[in-house]
């Protein structure tokens, strides 16, 4: 129970104490992926093995395999002064711990980089519950561990040319810094944040074209191992 109010919330353990409102699920009997408004199903998807969605809007994240959602939570991303990129990306390394690029003394959890020379991924982190980070996507640490194992890894020859792409992510969406938390809207509609098959669909439409490119590349790789 405590877990999913933490998450509804956008927020950890620490922080949800710290807010001025929370919402609280009329249930709890649901797994976590059931609360962050992510379509089960998108047939649009059947094709692409993997793929990520962050939504900047809703703060969460959906993951994908063959078109059926099989993990979903909470994120915190880049605060205004420095938004996380929206767009197209694919994973690149992993590491269970690692330094931040912006302060030495941050170590960071599970981190699994996007954006390589920029130094933006996805890892564990404090969450406030509202975007807070330098450009990256603060996960709970059960969140951040999953998508760890869960992702794949770029493919490097041996110089460290890169010979396939990892997982497909597509980060979409603008959050209404100075407004309220969206997320409290669902304390009166729970659809309020809705994120459709034919939204889904919109966001990765654009970039088909360069995923099956990239599946497809990968797929010759691993088959020649």
């Amino acid at each position: 129970m405590t877990e999913i109010l933490v998450a509804v919330n956008r927020t950890d353990s620490t922080h949800i104490l710290l807010l001025d409102f929370i919402i609280i699920p009329g249930s709890y009997s649901e797994e976590q992926l059931h609360y962050f408004n992510y379509p089960l199903t998108v047939p649009y998807l059947k094709d692409i093995p993997k793929i990520i969605f962050f939504s900047y809007l809703t703060q969460s994240f959906g993951a994908y395999e063959k078109g059926e959602l099989v993990y979903s939570g909470p994120v915190n991303m880049g605060r205004k002064k420095d938004p996380t990129p929206t767009g197209l990306f694919f994973t690149n390394w992993k590491a269970e711990q690692t330094t931040s690029t912006f302060n030495d003394e941050w170590d960071l959890r599970w981190n699994f980089n996007i954006k390589n020379k920029d130094g933006i991924g996805w890892h564990q982190y404090a969450m406030p519950g509202y975007p807070a980070s330098h450009s990256c996507l603060r996960l709970l640490e059960k969140d951040a561990r999953y998508l760890y194992g869960w992702a794949d890894q770029w493919i490097l020859d041996k110089v460290e040319n890169v010979k396939a792409n990892g997982t497909p992510v597509i980060i979409f969406g603008a959050y209404p810094f100075g407004q309220k938390r969206p997320w409290l809207k669902l304390a009166d509609d729970p659809h309020a944040l809705d994120i459709t098959p034919a939204i889904i669909q919109e966001q990765v439409e654009p970039f088909l074209s360069e995923i099956k490119k990239q599946q497809q590349r990968r797929d010759s790789v691993l088959a020649t191992r």
